[in-house]
């Protein structure tokens, strides 16, 4: 059976019952329909987040089609439930751009999934849709503004950093030219688009803790200069107001379910290669203050996700795990050992434990936070019992709690093992987590001690470019903030080829961008690209549906 056709064999409970279970009054749900909801502000509990025990599940290096992460997070939570412990999902939204893309839907697999699936990985509540409508009016704003004669700004079109913003793969549309067509067309610039979820608007609304937070974030972005050399934000074209209206649903966290009817809830979707890759603050604030363990993930490997989720996020909302679980497959270790993509499903032990070196490259990465970590073994049908005992022994010998996880095949039921290993390792932490460098440090220090403790570089090495938008950074005070580096998910390096565990190996820093409402600075590493494109044969092939409304192909 396909993900679509197992979601939809499982009958949903009323979205109000799922509130109940968290002690949610019906008239703090507001309904999108009978399976969804919005939750408001008020239901954060402070008190009630410094009791509870947060979980970050995140990933080895991952092959294209990942490894598991949403998976393992709902089948997790499924079992936690099962074992008594009152536990809530916090998970991103799907974009549009990998749902008809190459991985294809985000909502879990098999039997760990997220319901109703079909909303959830295509509009959902329409949170992207006001990303993008907040997102391009800023652009219209900017555009007017430089056309105008009697409230111009002065901007210079050339200085302009602000791109506009899509949830597609839309390769075309990562350097474009506007204002075409005369006078009526507006002035002649360059400029592009980002991917919705490397927005900045996305990545606002993630790290906002309130609408107020939300307005005041639109206000400081730095857009660009003026043909003085001053800064200009979005405070100077009074943006912010109109920005956060269209964002007053959008900063609300939605509840959901999983196919056990245990609560969900999701929120943003930045992508962890691109942007930080971790939901709200305020969805994660939500779960912690309604039950005694959430379960969140962040987006490829630990490198990108979990680096950004512990030096970003929980530095920000002052939150810290009580454990870590790092998701790995037999496939990608072997792919990582150097067996083609093609050949992943053959047994083969020796090549899979060339590939356990990547594993263990993240596990001390994580260990550097200071947090008790657990491999959870994602099972697939073809992997053999000789790999499966290779890769248990080897995270025996390594000191580390590890088991098998059959989230997909059996739910949460096949996830119980795991979740006494999760219970066990929170239940023992007393301690936050350790940053990787003090805000106080310069940025290229920043960069420096990530990519050493984490990636395991040599040198960090700036481009001229590079190097002129840093001493610009830190001229307009902004070298204070943390930053949240954008390279490949393919590698520990910014060399995709680079698989395995690379050494002695270099990070070029080709560029940065400034996130100032967002909070961060953004180093952009090697070749990577903040709009992605579609592969040859896009996951949008397969989808169709009937005169029956019957939606198929999703996965």
């Amino acid at each position: 059976m396909t993900d679509l056709q197992i979601a939809t064999c499982v009958k949903p409970l009323h979205i109000k019952e799922i509130g109940s279970k968290l002690n949610i009054a019906e008239d703090d749900l507001e309904y999108y329909g009978k399976y969804k909801a919005k939750l408001p502000s008020h239901l954060i509990d402070e008190s009630r987040i410094a009791q509870g025990s947060l979980i970050l599940v995140t990933a080895i290096s991952p092959t294209p089609a990942g490894e598991g992460k949403t998976t393992t997070t709902i089948g997790l939570v499924d079992a936690m439930n099962k074992i008594g412990k009152k536990t809530t999902a916090v998970l991103r939204e799907p974009s549009l751009g990998p749902v008809f893309g190459m991985k294809g839907g985000a909502a879990g697999g098999g039997w760990s999934q997220v319901i109703p699936m079909e909303d959830i990985n295509l509009h959902f509540t329409g949170d992207f849709h006001a990303i993008e409508k907040a997102n391009n009016l800023l652009s219209a704003l900017i555009d007017n503004n430089i056309q105008s004669k009697k409230r111009s700004l002065n901007i210079d079109p050339r200085k302009v950093l602000w791109k506009r913003a899509m949830d597609m793969n839309d390769r075309a549309l990562r350097n474009i030219i506007t204002g075409l067509g005369g006078n009526s067309g507006g002035i002649l610039r360059e400029t592009g688009f980002n991917i919705t979820a490397a927005s900045e608007v996305m990545a606002i609304l993630c790290m906002s803790k309130s609408l107020d937070d939300l307005k005041a974030r639109f206000g400081r972005i730095y857009l660009g200069d003026k043909f003085d050399g001053s800064p200009v934000f979005a405070h100077d074209l009074h943006a912010e107001g109109a920005m956060a209206t269209l964002m007053k649903e959008a900063i609300k966290p939605n509840l959901v379910q999983t196919l056990e009817n245990n609560p969900a809830i999701l929120h943003g979707g930045p992508f962890a290669n691109i942007a930080q890759g971790t939901n709200s603050i305020l969805a994660t604030k939500t779960g912690m203050s309604l039950s005694d363990f959430v379960v969140t993930e962040a987006g490829f490997g630990s490198d990108l996700g979990a680096e950004k989720f512990f030096n970003i996020k929980c530095r920000e909302a002052g939150i810290s795990p009580k454990a870590v679980v790092l998701v790995a497959t037999i496939r990608a270790l072997k792919y990582h050992g150097g067996k083609p993509l093609a050949e992943l499903t053959q047994e083969d032990v020796a090549t899979l434990e060339k590939g356990f070196a990547n594993l263990e490259r993240h596990i001390e990465s994580l260990k550097s936070f200071g947090l008790p970590v657990v491999v959870s073994i994602n099972a697939f049908t073809t992997d053999t019992e000789a790999e499966l005992d290779s890769l248990l022994n080897h995270c025996k010998h390594l000191g580390v709690r590890a088991a098998l996880s059959f989230g997909w095949a059996k739910g949460g039921e096949g996830c119980i093992d795991l979740a006494h290993l999760v219970a066990e390792a929170a239940e023992e932490t007393l301690a936050e987590f350790n940053p990787t460098y003090e805000l106080s440090d310069p940025i290229l220090t920043k960069i420096e001690k990530v990519c050493r403790t984490i990636y395991g570089t040599r040198n960090v090495i700036l481009t001229n470019p590079a190097k002129a938008q840093l001493n610009r950074f830190e001229e307009l005070g902004f070298g204070n903030l943390p930053i949240c580096i954008a390279k490949t998910q393919k590698s520990l390096s910014d060399d995709e080829k680079k698989i395995g565990r690379p050494e002695n190996f270099d990070i070029k820093i080709r560029e940065f961008e400034i996130a100032a409402g967002a909070g961060f600075i953004i180093p952009i590493a090697g070749d990577m690209l903040r709009m992605p494109g579609l592969p040859g044969t896009p996951s949008s092939e397969n989808v169709d549906i009937d005169s029956e409304g019957n939606i198929s192909g999703l996965f």
